[in-house]
């Protein structure tokens, strides 16, 4: 189901992107409309909240790219923070923009949610998503980079209500997939940082 959906959404969104008549622009905010309200039942993403989201990305469909950051103090722990949208556990990370390479997106995340400068060095583990899990309409790629802080003040932001360096052994709670993400950061440190 769907890979039909991910079809019947990426036709009506080029089909929005190229068509100049107005009768195939009403059909193709219908084919949306109605992969909006199957989005609904599939992973309970409000049906108007599907279609703002679509109508964003009208031209040719591609994953969605999410980067997040891995990184160490001294004694071994791994910086997280507590998110303000679900109160949950994370690193700290977000979606990649246009015109940023993945690790200057990371790099900039960072920096918005807890105010550390920082160098992306190595791609730790790339990880995907389909429509439906973790309540998503849509694909996505997330890059998980190792970095090292260069400057900036570690700090709450409204994106982070908390954020401080644990034992990810002592969290249970965490973000959509981002336990097993810190599992893949854990291994890194241990086999590649000596830690």
């Amino acid at each position: 189901m769907t890979e039909f959906l991910e079809e019947l959404r990426r036709i009506a969104q080029l089909g929005l992107n190229y068509t100049r008549d107005p009768f195939d622009r009403a059909r193709y905010e219908r084919l949306l409309e109605l992969a909006a309200i199957e989005y609904e039942s599939l992973c309970g993403l409000p049906k108007e909240t599907a279609i703002e989201r679509f109508r964003r990305d009208v031209g040719h469909v591609t994953p969605h790219v999410g980067v997040d950051a891995a990184i160490f103090d001294s004694e071994r722990r791994m910086l997280l923070i507590r998110r303000s949208d679900d109160g949950l556990w994370a690193m700290p990370g977000g979606w990649a923009e246009l015109g940023e390479t993945p690790q200057r997106s990371t790099e900039r995340e960072v920096f918005e949610e807890v105010g550390l400068i920082v160098e992306a060095r190595d791609i730790i583990n790339v990880t995907s998503r389909l429509p439906g899990e973790y309540g998503q309409p849509h694909t996505s790629c997330h890059l998980l980079f190792h970095c090292v802080v260069t400057g900036g003040q570690l700090t709450t932001t409204e994106e982070a209500i908390e954020a401080g360096y644990h034992d990810p052994e002592s969290i249970s709670e965490w973000h959509r997939d981002h336990g097993e993400r810190v599992k893949a950061a854990v291994r890194f440190s241990r086999e590649r940082l000596g830690n």
